[in-house]
């Protein structure tokens, strides 16, 4: 089974980098499920209805979310009435919408996909992650051993952690959320798939993905500033998972670069 994960999908440029680079990653890769992080896919920050279906139309199977989840309060219903839109699974439990899912596939292959939150450095104080991820596990291993975790965090330590403290008992775990792809892709002595950060999907002539000169005016002058979507050398960044459906851990990991013509 092949997994596609796209990073973090940034504005209208991150849309149109998927709708055109995707449908030949498929076909390339013959990939069974994509999964993408979109919470900053309308505007630079949160999604909205219109955002989150024009995804699904674009070919994303699930799509997964992290601190800029509530930013468009309308999602809140939409949540609640698309279960393959995941909110981080360790905001309380009466939070809209659910953080994990299984989705079927053609000829009955099933994903489980899991969003979590990290806590270090981040602006809520969501529940541990990682004893949240091990219950969640637990359900989905009766139904299917493929699964994917997407950790929306912002220290590296904690991602690693939670892939080796996850290791063997899930197909992957992906970090998302510094918009920066690292290159340690590697599977863990236990079979599961990992990599820190899968990059961002939008504008690379940036300052992770907003206008440059507004972000180096902030930092030099301290004072706040309007941000705005940056426009130039657009890519699509993500991992391609390879998991035996066997024992639903991992056979392959590959970063994905790619840049829109």
């Amino acid at each position: 089974m092949n997994i596609l994960f796209i990073g973090d999908i940034v504005g209208r440029p991150g849309r149109e980098a998927v709708a055109r680079l995707l449908p030949g990653l498929k076909k390339e890769k013959n990939i069974d499920f994509t999964i993408a992080n979109a919470e900053n896919s309308a505007g630079g920050a949160g999604i909205t209805a219109r955002t989150a279906d024009e995804l699904f139309a674009l070919g994303c199977d699930g799509l997964t979310l992290g601190d800029h989840v509530w930013d468009k309060p309308e999602i809140y219903a939409y949540l609640n009435d698309h279960p393959s839109l995941l909110r981080p699974a360790n905001f309380p439990s009466d939070s809209p919408g659910k953080g994990w899912c299984i989705l079927e596939g053609p000829h009955g292959k099933k994903l489980g996909v899991i969003n979590l939150l990290g806590r270090v450095f981040m602006r809520y104080n969501v529940n541990c992650p990682f004893r949240e991820l091990r219950t969640i596990v637990e359900i989905i291993r009766q139904k299917t051993m493929n699964i994917i975790v997407d950790i929306h965090a912002e220290a590296t330590s904690e991602k690693i952690a939670l892939g080796h403290f996850i290791d063997g008992q899930v197909s992957a775990v992906v970090g998302t959320h510094t918009h920066v792809q690292t290159a340690d892709e590697s599977i863990l002595p236990k079979g599961t798939a990992y990599l820190t950060d899968s990059g961002m999907t939008g504008p690379h002539d940036s300052v992770i993905g907003q206008n440059k000169e507004a972000i180096v005016k902030r930092f030099l002058s301290l004072l706040p500033s309007k941000f705005e979507v940056a426009q130039g050398d657009v890519r699509l960044n993500g991992a391609l998972i390879e998991i035996s459906e066997t024992t639903g851990l991992a056979q392959g990991i590959e970063r994905i670069q790619r840049r829109l013509e």
